[in-house]
């Protein structure tokens, strides 16, 4: 430094002042991003599985089923989380920023530091290290990774397709998938990269009004590429009429013979119709040059959307960082709650400056980026405000409204729970719940809701991104939007219950046991058994609210999400009365076939009804009537115009043609062609059940229907149970600190929603009874549970 003498103490003091500072610093910074880091790497965790749960339930059946390769099955999981990673990395870089933050500013370290001179610019050069790594990583993903693993899954996706079909022909359903043929088998078994079916009947519908069919002992389908299924049928026959001469009928038996079937092209037509999320990212760009302005606008907003979404990780740091140092008193139950308010604020934003894009009223880039310039500017406002007055969010501050103890009343740290306890008012007056019950059951739901809220924002805000190209596309009202939201959020948050209430558990008892709390109770004779006795009875009423409104409430919400989501897509009406369903197994062995059902008149066009030997599986009549309605007065069918032949294996027997004519034998009525199609969703317990009953009648596979009519009474219940099973953990993991604790939650629900998805998968499949199939992860956790809660020192 000019002007130093050497060897002067004054600057031998100044340097190492400097060094002592830059050293001090140092320390600060490591210990302030090893808390922001911890806190952004959980939330990375929770936020990409809870996204990544309605994906599981697929994965784990490709792999219960064999129906894809393991390597196939491995490739779809990690093909599937960078999308996920798109939404979830700025969340996790705004939640690492508010809880650290909050958390140190809640035990007054903030304040100790900022005692040293360390101001808001001083925390901003600290955290500047872990924003920009996350900005890079989020900014790499959303570019480069995100893009090529859609287009890598839907490849994979297209290249899967021949062996998914031969495996989801299931036994006694009629299988229309296929162009021109319909297919009926009557079991299906697994081979080493093949499919065996038993018992085949293939309808060839090259000519609808006359099709050629083909019966088999046994079959054998193997996969040939994309786009083919090769069929070796064994020990059959083929059936064959002539339109034009009734009287003419050809039988051609086989001992074997190959059948090639084609399936349903996805090849795209042209570049035109490859959707722009697949296209590399500087793909888009240059496709914006070459095609209408209309058009240009689409790749010119997902280009722009490429980068303004990962940027998010930049201004949600910038807003949390004064946020996080003014949340004092709220702590990380406050920082949560900032958490999700910024992000969905955030989300909807972009939203609004997309659809606005995509309408042409803004520009593209200005649509793409109007969230993060909003929340620049709001980022700056909240720099400036903090670094010349910090300011303090006393709202965000979870206290009893209903506490006698004033707002601003100092507590002592020597105070016991029960002191805390009796300056509350109670809700009850009874002798259950004591103050000791409502002092638990206060913090416990104070936690359910705040998760609770966590996970509905998370889950309404992909599926709005998920569906905006759909809202905007077929200029959806925001009414129908938000009544779609409305219904649809019910059923998200009945699927999440027994993630929230885990995780509740463990924050409640965690936090409590982190505190001593636990231990203070204990030390009054009170079992730590009747300690968690409130919350187990909390969650067995939440477990008996999730079944009644299973039973009373989903199945109209339900029913009408669905509706509004077909509008939202574009798609027409769901009627849910299929009189299209043109091949119906009869309740005698007997297939119908039909061209045309009027259901209001109880009339068919161009009816044929083939009658089967069930030991054989071979037709033994077949017939065919122009027309067909239903008699009152008679009780059965009048066939009018068609014919009767009698068959023997390859011998054809009697023919007899009529002008009108009934069949005694064909006794179902007209209520049995008019069945409804509903998901289980749409039904309660006993709507199921009497459904059930009549698709089996029908001839159709009710085994998936059977898994679900069992899960109806056993998910409920998992509710209560996985409260159990997190109680020990909470204890267990509470001295250790809150990552410990959410990390145990992690792994605990990580178990869970593989066990429950493997098991229905295995239903599904046959390999379980389907009451088994649901029952089994219920069992599981309830054993699991008892025994880790007896082993808990009381």
């Amino acid at each position: 430094m000019a002007g130093e003498v050497p060897g002067d103490p004054g600057s031998d003091l100044r340097r190492m002042l400097c060094s002592a500072e830059a050293h001090r610093m140092r320390i600060l910074t490591r210990y302030i991003l090893r808390e922001v880091t911890a806190h952004a790497l959980i939330g990375a965790a929770i936020f990409t599985f809870v996204i990544f749960t309605r994906d599981l339930g697929h994965i784990l059946e490709l792999v219960v089923r064999a129906s894809a390769p393991l390597p196939s099955v491995a490739e779809i999981f990690f093909f599937t989380v960078p999308l996920a990673l798109t939404y979830t990395l700025p969340m996790s870089v705004l939640v690492g920023i508010l809880i650290g933050l909050s958390r140190l500013a809640a035990d007054s370290e903030i304040t100790a530091m900022r005692a040293t001179g360390m101001g808001v610019w001083s925390f901003l050069r600290s955290l500047s290290l872990f924003v920009i790594a996350g900005w890079l990583i989020a900014l790499a993903n959303g570019i480069y990774l995100a893009p090529r693993s859609q287009a890598a899954l839907a490849h994979l996706e297209d290249r899967l397709k021949g062996s998914q079909v031969s495996f989801e022909i299931q036994p006694r359903v009629f299988y229309e998938g296929f162009p021109k043929y319909v297919l009926y088998v009557q079991d299906v078994k697994s081979a080493q990269g093949a499919a065996v079916w038993k018992g085949v009947f293939m309808a060839d519908l090259s000519e609808a009004s006359n099709p050629r069919i083909t019966l088999a002992r046994e079959g054998i389908v193997v996969s040939e590429g994309r786009d083919r299924l090769h069929v070796h049928l064994i020990d059959g026959s083929a059936h064959e009429t002539d339109p034009k001469n009734s009287d003419h009928y050809q039988i051609s038996t086989f001992e074997q013979t190959d059948i090639p079937i084609e399936l349903p092209s996805t090849e795209a037509k042209a570049d035109e119709s490859l959707p722009a999320s697949l296209m590399s990212t500087w793909a888009l760009r240059a496709k914006a040059g070459r095609v209408d302005p209309v058009s240009a606008r689409w790749y010119l907003i997902e280009f722009h959307r490429r980068f303004a979404l990962p940027t998010a990780c930049l201004v949600l740091a910038l807003v949390g960082i004064p946020l996080g140092l003014s949340s004092k008193k709220s702590g990380k139950s406050g920082g949560f709650v900032l958490t999700i308010v910024l992000v969905f604020t955030y989300y909807v934003v972009s939203l609004i400056g997309v659809s606005l894009a995509r309408q042409g009223k803004v520009a593209p880039w200005f649509g793409a980026w109007l969230a993060d310039i909003v929340f620049l500017a709001l980022a700056l406002f909240l720099l400036r405000q903090a670094e010349k007055r910090p300011f303090e969010f006393t709202a965000l501050r979870f206290r009893n409204p209903l506490s006698r103890a004033p707002v601003m009343q100092v507590r002592s740290h020597r105070e016991s729970a029960f002191e805390r306890a009796s300056t509350r008012l109670r809700v009850f007056r009874a002798n259950f719940p004591t103050l000791l019950d409502d002092y638990v059951l206060r913090d416990f739901f104070l936690y359910l809701g705040i998760i609770l809220s966590t996970f509905l924002v998370l889950v309404i805000v992909f599926t709005l991104f998920e569906l905006l190209g759909d809202i905007l596309r077929n200029q959806v009202p925001a009414t129908v939007v938000a009544e779609y939201l409305l219904n649809v959020a019910p059923y998200l948050l009945y699927n999440v219950a027994p993630l929230v209430m885990l995780l509740a558990v463990l924050v409640t008892f965690g936090l409590m046991q982190r505190s001593n709390e636990i231990t203070a109770i204990k030390a009054t004779g009170v079992s730590i058994y009747r300690i968690v006795f409130p919350v187990i009875v909390a969650a067995g009423i939440l477990a008996a609210a999730l079944f009644f409104a299973d039973q009373f409430y989903f199945p109209h919400t339900n029913k009408r999400q669905e509706a509004l989501h077909n509008q939202i897509k574009g798609k027409p009406a769901q009627t849910y009365l299929r009189p299209d369903r043109k091949w119906i197994f009869g309740q005698n062995n007997d297939i119908y076939y039909y061209q045309f059902f009027d259901p209001d008149r109880d009339q068919f066009g161009n009816i044929t009804v083939f009658q089967l030997d069930r030991s054989t599986f071979s037709i033994t009549r077949r017939i065919h009537a122009e027309r067909a309605h239903w008699a009152d007065n008679l009780n059965r069918w009048v066939y009018e115009q068609g014919w009767d032949r009698s068959l023997k294996v390859s011998a054809i027997g009697d023919y007899h043609p009529f002008e009108v004519a009934t069949f005694p034998q064909l006794q179902e009525t007209p209520s049995y062609f008019k069945k409804e199609v509903k998901q289980y969703s749409e039904m309660n317990y006993e709507e199921l059940h009497r459904y059930i009953r009549d698709l089996q009648q029908s001839g159709f596979d009710v085994v998936r229907l059977r898994v679900q009519l069992h899960k109806k009474l056993s998910y409920p219940l998992i509710t209560m149970i996985i409260a159990v099973v997190g109680i020990p953990f909470a204890l267990w993991g509470g001295n250790k600190g809150a990552i410990t604790g959410v990390a145990m939650g992690v792994g605990i629900a990580v178990i869970y929603l593989v066990v429950s998805p493997l098991f229905e998968a295995m239903g599904n499949a046959r390999l379980l009874p389907p009451a088994l199939a649901a029952w089994s992860p219920d069992l599981i956790f309830a054993l699991v549970g008892g025994y880790l809660i007896l082993k808990v020192p009381t």
